[in-house]
């Protein structure tokens, strides 16, 4: 492809992944973030810059007549001026997913979707694949430890064999990828409904050369076709299951899987793994001698660090099914688990606000204690008609240790609470200044003595 390929949100997850799949390849990039201003994307602009990534203001300065095309998510909206630039210019519009879906008909593809642990699974995959050889390629939403550790951003690398992707069902664009090899994990509300969810794995299973389907899901049961997996039913079926705070095993056909991963649902993630590595012809024994050493993915129960004996982890949870999830683990980690929970966009939280509420109000012991931040604004048009108050307070309602306010508020406030063997827990999608909240809350503790 003649002329430089430009990426609208090029610091953003999925985008950024793209961008560096590309450059990888030889191709001439460039791109734009309208979060460059507010100096919210440093590591992922760092990252692109040392791969060659040309990266500019979204004003349209990026664009110009040699531009091969303009590659744009569904949150661009019409009026952005790179959008705006390539119409005027004639440049090619390319939506991301179909950018997407032209690397995954190239060639092999392993493709996981579901509403929960797609970036998981989608690593794990990754690992099975290069312990056995196949040079596999990735585009997936985060940081893969074993690619960030070399000093990558860590959600993308060239290989020659096949790709394994995150297939995100969040704009509604997920059929139009057709891999030979298809994953369904799980189903829930997120970005959507159930039932338009459902409609949506279905039409990307039926896509699928092979499709793998979680059988412990009852609303996938219509999804099935040949390979299912799970530990209440399926052709493939785990057994012995083990699983607290620090790790979690299982076995699969004589073979057993253990990982240093807590919870039940990273057991769940890495039969999902084994499944459809097994599908794609690699033996559950090497899949196995993978997922021993699998060092995970970043923001996925990452702990920080401990201070005064007390531990502070980081994770991406933020729909209903993941806080549950998250909890638990942590809840079999420490006696009394402090969580600061930061909602991203109004819209979302506006959503799931009702299940948010019953989720924390479940899985919340009555020592533990829940601050809810102030939502997450990215930018765009947006109703500001629900804050955190609105989780928070009915939380509190159903007799939980539930208050919200300003992050560093609560950092301060959390900090102060918490005592030797509590486990700080920050959850939060979308800001990349998570990370680094984390950190702070670590060194408050620190000074805390």
């Amino acid at each position: 492809m003649a002329g430089a390929r430009h990426f609208v949100g090029v610091c953003g997850a999925g985008m950024s992944a793209l961008a560096q799949h590309a450059v990888m390849g030889g191709a001439a990039v460039t791109g734009s973030d309208r979060l460059l201003d507010r100096g919210e994307t440093g590591e992922t602009l760092e990252g692109l810059k040392k791969l060659g990534v040309a990266v500019f203001p979204q004003d349209g300065s990026g664009l110009g007549f040699s531009s091969a095309e303009c590659v744009v998510s569904t949150a661009i909206e019409a009026d952005n001026p790179d959008l705006m630039r390539a119409k005027a210019l004639g440049v090619p519009v390319v939506h991301r997913a179909d950018a997407l879906a032209r690397e995954v008909a190239a060639g092999d593809c392993v493709a996981v979707a579901g509403t929960s642990g797609k970036s998981t699974v989608a690593a794990m995959v990754f690992e099975v694949m290069l312990h056995a050889g196949r040079d596999p390629a990735l585009i997936t939403g985060a940081p893969v430890r074993r690619l960030a550790d070399k000093g990558l951003l860590g959600n993308a690398w060239r290989g020659k064999g096949p790709l394994v992707i995150e297939a995100d069902e969040s704009d509604g664009t997920l059929p139009k990828y057709a891999p030979r090899f298809g994953l369904v994990l799980n189903i829930g509300k997120d970005h959507k409904e159930v039932p338009e969810v459902l409609a949506l794995f279905s039409a990307f299973a039926e896509r699928c050369g092979r499709a793998v389907v979680c059988a412990d899901q009852p609303l996938l049961t219509p999804l099935v076709r040949a390979t299912s997996y799970g530990f209440l039913a399926g052709s493939l079926r785990g057994t012995e299951l083990a699983f607290d705070g620090r790790s979690c095993g299982f076995t699969l056909r004589g073979t057993r899987f253990w990982l240093a991963h807590p919870g039940r649902h990273n057991a769940e993630n890495a039969l999902a793994a084994a499944a459809v590595c097994l599908e794609a012809g690699v033996p559950l024994e090497v899949s196995a001698a993978a997922l021993r050493t699998f060092s995970g993915v970043a923001r996925r129960f990452e702990r920080v660090g401990a201070a005064g004996g007390i531990e502070v982890v980081d994770d991406y949870a933020h729909n209903p099914d993941k806080v549950r999830a998250v909890l638990a683990a942590a809840k079999a980690r420490a006696a009394r688990v402090l969580v600061l929970f930061q909602p991203h966009g109004f819209a979302p939280t506006r959503f799931l606000r009702a299940e948010f509420v019953e989720a924390f109000a479940d899985a919340l012991g009555p020592e533990d204690l829940l601050w809810v931040l102030d939502i997450y604004y990215a930018g765009g048009t947006a109703a500001k008609d629900i804050g955190a108050k609105d989780i928070a307070g009915p939380v509190a309602a159903r007799g939980r240790r539930a208050r919200w306010g300003p992050r560093e508020t609560a950092a301060d406030e959390a900090a102060a609470a918490a005592r030797p063997g509590d486990l700080v827990l920050v959850l939060g999608a979308r800001d990349p200044g998570l990370p680094g909240y984390a950190r702070g809350l670590l060194r408050r503790l620190e000074a805390k003595g």
